[in-house]
């Protein structure tokens, strides 16, 4: 049964904030994620996000084969590339940069997608996928060849994210980029979310949980959250 947005849906009716541990296969050493999800699963996280910008042909698959055997929490692709695709997962954020203006990012990596999406019961959730400017190069710019949005242009962010919902996104995603030196405005995420009818993600650069309290406050239905718990394992503490 497909019930991964559905259940989002669920708990944003019921004000409940929504966090996820993003879990990149190239920086998780498996032989640590046991001692990782232990944290994950005695936290405040509700869903466990897998995927990254460049990862290696199978190491998607046997990561979450192992997280799902640690873990009830809901697993969600995250991925930078049609390899990154695995049916032992629950669902997929099928991510169309929005933001950018490849054509790759924006619809050719989906076309090639389909021959694999076809044949397994994975939850796919079209999810339009916004690349905001955080102070540094990103791994997705380089990747994709595209340029993130200027953090002073709000106006432009808020119509990139409502022409994703009117393309029929059932998500936003606004995205700092790994290691963002700094979060996304809470001005930016409040003017997106009052446009929006649909849930909007937030994600990059929150390393407290201060920061994590006030893009709940502005509006972020989802956060997402990956460095701060790559780097230093008190953050779970902090969150409890």
């Amino acid at each position: 049964m497909k019930k991964i947005y559905q259940n989002i849906l669920a708990s944003i009716s019921n004000k409940e904030n929504l966090l996820a541990a993003l879990i990149d296969p190239d920086k998780m050493d498996l032989e640590y994620l046991e001692n990782f999800m232990q944290k994950v699963n005695a936290s405040i996280v509700t869903h466990i996000f897998v995927g990254g910008s460049t990862v290696k042909r199978d190491e998607t698959d046997a990561l979450v084969s192992v997280i799902k055997k640690l873990t009830n929490l809901p697993v969600v692709l995250f991925p930078g590339d049609v390899t990154q695709i695995t049916n032992i997962a629950d669902a997929l954020l099928f991510l169309s940069l929005i933001s950018g203006r490849n054509p790759e990012y924006l619809i050719g990596k989906h076309v090639e997608s389909i021959s694999t999406l076809k044949n397994i019961n994975l939850e796919v959730i079209p999810t339009g996928y916004i690349l905001i400017e955080n102070g540094k190069p990103t791994s997705v710019q380089k990747v994709t060849g595209t340029q993130p949005m200027l953090r002073n242009n709000i106006q432009h962010v808020v119509d990139t994210a409502l022409a994703g919902e009117f393309l029929g996104m059932k998500l936003i995603y606004l995205e700092a980029g790994s290691g963002a030196t700094h979060p996304i405005e809470t001005k930016m995420i409040s003017e997106v979310k009052k446009a929006l009818q649909i849930p909007l993600i937030v994600g990059g650069g929150i390393r407290s949980k201060q920061e994590l309290e006030k893009a709940y406050q502005a509006g972020a239905d989802l956060v997402v959250i990956g460095t701060a718990f790559e780097n230093d394992e008190s953050f779970f503490d902090n969150l409890l």
